[in-house]
């Protein structure tokens, strides 16, 4: 009874499989690259509500995102299939479709694989054009892939060019092309405009780190000053000999600073210069001569007549051996008739030293001074004019709070009450002393210095300007200064009263030094005016052919071609 009962069981169960594994073919036929799935076991029949529902939550594929690990999974089907195998009746051999090994592919790979498998399975797909149809179809594929190339190197998608010019060409004009080095293709085009660059290119401008112009000897400025050599070098610029090509005279050439403070004083420079030569166009009162001026790349260079070195410059290279007294009163009585000149139009210098008074001819003679037992040069001629008025202000224009170089500077530009002509003539007189002696009556840096050696010189500041000045340089009318400390020592060692200076008792002498006084006068109001500095009677014996006003009068004084061959300067 039970075989009566099983065996149609069996059949039925045998009939039903075949149906299944017809549908499951169908459903599963390859249309697609990856290899048909397999069927699924038939369930065990133990199997239980539980398992059955734990079946149901796994998946029935294992899709190839979730591991690359494939033989665990090879093994756990097997070991599915070998335990339904005992617990299910002997199913009829039915044959497998062939499994295809599964290997990594790339993408176009994957496209001839899956081309493959349509062809097999009747499906007609149009033919796409192999990578050995054409050239044309060769180089677009080429075309759309070259720019996201991968490197060999890293393997990262790197752009790379190509040129139409190589692809339209011929392929052996093409590969010469391409074996000839890139700097041997484009030296010949390179070399040639080189040379037209060259023959039309300008000279460069180029200025160094302090602004100064960087030029070269037979360089010319402007089309037509050409340079020479150079003369002197200071804050604001250098000074250069050039030789005028139109009127073959030698010049000197004063190139400001590319720089624009230095730029709007040499602007107020000229601005003075010129009013000067308004009044007076044939330098009869013995300022500097300007020829020229004109913008140089952002540098203002403006054209002097020829002059020869300055009288601190003279000094310096006869090793400070002081000037004769005669000659100090000749540079003197200039230096006060220019400055004069000055002062009635209206015009103060601010900047008067030894570095702007130049000599027009400084030849000299040299001869031996048995006393100091060296050689020591006299100036032949000391005829001189007064340079630089690049400080120079007008009474209506703007008055800075400090002017002039501090060795020369006035009390009450340092105190700050304000300042106009007189400056000028506190400078002369510090400039006279040096000139007579060959050394700084001022020699310090320092203000409360300054004004301690002022007071050891001339002797004490006024209280008027100790209790009108802003500075805190005086406490209750007097100065705070410290005799004992090592700044006190050093003024009370190197300095004494104005007359002991002296280097004679004669007349002469004491005429200058009575001079030097009256210009050193601490009030501006005390102070001698340069029209009663030129009636002094230290002018007195001066030689009727060395008084320029007299001398002027009868004959004009112009620049003659003798000044314009001499050397020149530069102030500090």
């Amino acid at each position: 009874m039970y075989s009566s009962i099983v065996q149609p069981v069996n059949l039925s169960w045998q009939s039903l499989s075949q149906v299944l594994e017809g549908l499951w073919k169908r459903l599963y036929s390859f249309r697609s690259p990856y290899p048909a799935l397999p069927a699924p076991p038939p369930k065990p029949a133990g199997t239980t509500q539980f398992d059955q529902q734990k079946e149901k939550e796994m998946p029935r594929t294992r899709r190839r995102h979730h591991s690359r690990d494939r033989s665990s999974a090879g093994t756990r089907d097997k070991r599915r299939r070998l335990d339904t195998a005992d617990h299910s009746p002997p199913m009829p051999e039915v044959p497998s479709p062939p499994r295809i090994t599964k290997t990594h592919h790339t993408r176009s790979a994957a496209k001839r694989r899956r081309h493959e498998l349509d062809a097999k399975n009747a499906i007609p797909i149009p033919k796409e054009p192999t990578f050995d149809d054409s050239i044309s179809s060769r180089r677009r594929k080429e075309r759309s892939k070259r720019s996201h190339r991968k490197s060999p190197a890293t393997g990262r998608r790197q752009h790379q060019k190509y040129r139409y010019r190589d692809e339209t060409s011929h392929s052996s004009s093409r590969r010469r092309h391409r074996d000839r080095p890139k700097d041997e293709r484009d030296s010949g085009r390179s070399n040639n405009r080189q040379l037209s660059l060259a023959k039309t290119a300008k000279p460069v401008i180029q200025d160094d780190a302090d602004g100064h112009l960087i030029y070269h000897t037979g360089d010319i400025l402007h089309h037509r000053y050409k340079i020479m050599a150079t003369l002197g070098e200071g804050t604001f610029g250098r000074v250069v000999k050039v030789k005028d090509m139109e009127r073959d005279y030698c010049m000197a050439l004063k190139i400001i600073k590319n720089v624009e403070k230095y730029r709007e004083a040499a602007k107020l420079e000229i601005n003075a210069l010129e009013k000067i030569a308004q009044k007076d166009p044939h330098c009869d009162h013995l300022c500097v001569k300007m020829v020229d001026w004109f913008d140089y790349h952002g540098h203002m260079c403006i054209v002097f007549e020829m002059l020869g070195l300055s009288v601190f410059d003279f000094l310096r290279e006869n090793n400070y051996e002081p000037y004769p007294l005669d000659q100090v009163r000749h540079m003197a009585y200039q230096l006060c008739y220019s400055v004069k000149f000055l002062h009635d139009n209206r015009l103060t210098h601010t900047d008067l030293k030894p570095e702007n008074i130049l000599f027009v001819d400084s030849d000299y003679s040299a001869h031996y001074n048995h006393k100091i037992n060296r050689e020591v040069r006299r100036v032949k001629n000391t005829d001189v004019r007064l340079i630089d008025f690049g400080s120079a202000t007008f009474d209506h224009e703007h008055h800075s709070t400090i002017v002039s170089t501090r060795h020369y500077r006035a009390p009450e530009v340092i105190l700050e009450l304000g300042w106009s002509q007189p400056c000028d003539v506190w400078s002369i007189g510090c400039i006279l002393f040096e000139l007579y002696l060959g050394i700084t009556l001022f020699q310090t840096h320092d203000n409360r210095e300054h004004l301690a050696m002022m007071e050891r010189i001339l002797g004490q500041i006024p209280y008027r300007m100790a209790r009108k000045t802003k500075t805190k340089y005086f406490y209750h009318g007097k100065l705070d200064w410290d005799e004992k400390s090592s700044a006190g020592r050093y003024v009370r060692d190197h300095c004494k009263p104005l007359f002991l200076c002296q280097l004679s008792d004669s007349e002469d002498h004491c005429e200058l030094f009575g001079l030097i006084k009256k210009m050193l006068e601490y009030e501006p109001s005390s102070r001698i005016t340069l029209g009663e500095a030129l009636r002094h009677p230290f002018f007195d014996r001066l030689p009727p052919h060395q008084r320029v006003g007299e001398m002027s009068s009868k004959q004009p004084l112009s620049s003659g071609s003798s000044s314009r061959e001499r050397s020149h300067s530069l102030s500090r």
